[in-house]
């Protein structure tokens, strides 16, 4: 992940796109049979927890604010009104709608390795009880239009975030997620990862990817279960994993 002067994190599609498809056909089926469920249902920071069983979800809450909401199948656009394809200026009049959030309070920087153009924004309770989150839009290199968008939560971010707020986001993403109409085939959940969980990954019929990763520490709990102790969440949606729009060498340059 890449960490701006300015404190947003974008992570480079190069290293999302390596996880959107690292479990993907056999793969996704056996997580989907043998998910180990290693995060609490009660996390303790700074602590082991007490129980180290796999988290229940809870039944999916139908909400106006919950992202992409759909009632039938998966159908991953964007993010809001912001939609794959749009320009800049049509993602900044999404901002302004979705939030009423422009000029200074959009922030916009350039990932230098792959030449795409991003703005962020802060938003207060963008998930019901979630805290503030950074939510950034990247633009492609060639296209110069949407192809990815990135929610994060963190202490950074939000300085009363806490790690109990963490697992519920991360727990009350999943769960909707999980209803909403993925292909089967490329679903995988509670996939353990460097630095945290990849705890859902999923493509619509046009293979746009929705990526969910919790964050955190690692600690040896009760009957040899690791137990995680969360420090961020990131949510990212993704037009084209496979070929993202980014900066590459010319093959033969080097």
């Amino acid at each position: 992940m890449k960490k701006t002067s300015r404190g947003a994190t974008t992570a480079t599609l190069a290293s999302i796109v390596a996880l959107a498809l690292a479990y993907a056909g056999d793969a996704a089926a056996q997580a989907r049979r043998d998910a180990p469920g290693p995060v609490p249902q009660r996390v303790v920071p700074h602590a082991a927890p007490a129980a180290a069983a796999p988290a229940t979800p809870a039944a999916p809450a139908a909400s106006p604010a919950a992202p992409n909401v759909v009632t039938s199948s998966a159908d991953v656009q964007g993010f809001r009104s912001a939609r794959f394809g749009m320009s800049e200026n049509d993602v900044r009049a999404a901002i302004a709608r979705d939030f009423g959030l422009k000029g200074d309070a959009v922030r916009a920087d350039v990932n230098k390795t792959e030449q795409t153009h991003i703005l962020s924004v802060k938003v207060p309770e963008v998930l019901p009880g979630g805290g503030t989150a950074d939510v950034s839009y990247v633009f492609g290199f060639k296209s110069k239009t949407l192809i990815q968008v990135g929610l994060s939560w963190s202490k950074a971010i939000d300085d009363k975030t806490t790690p109990e707020q963490l697992f519920s986001n991360a727990t009350m993403l999943r769960t909707h997620f999980m209803s909403a109409g993925y292909k089967p085939d490329t679903v995988a959940t509670n996939m353990p990862i460097n630095g945290g969980l990849l705890m859902f990954r999923g493509s619509d019929a046009n293979d746009r990817t929705t990526l969910l990763i919790l964050q955190g520490t690692m600690a040896q709990g009760e009957n040899e279960q690791r137990v995680l102790t969360p420090t961020g969440l990131l949510l990212f949606y993704i037009a084209d994993a496979k070929t993202p729009d980014v900066y590459r060498l010319p093959p033969g340059s080097f």
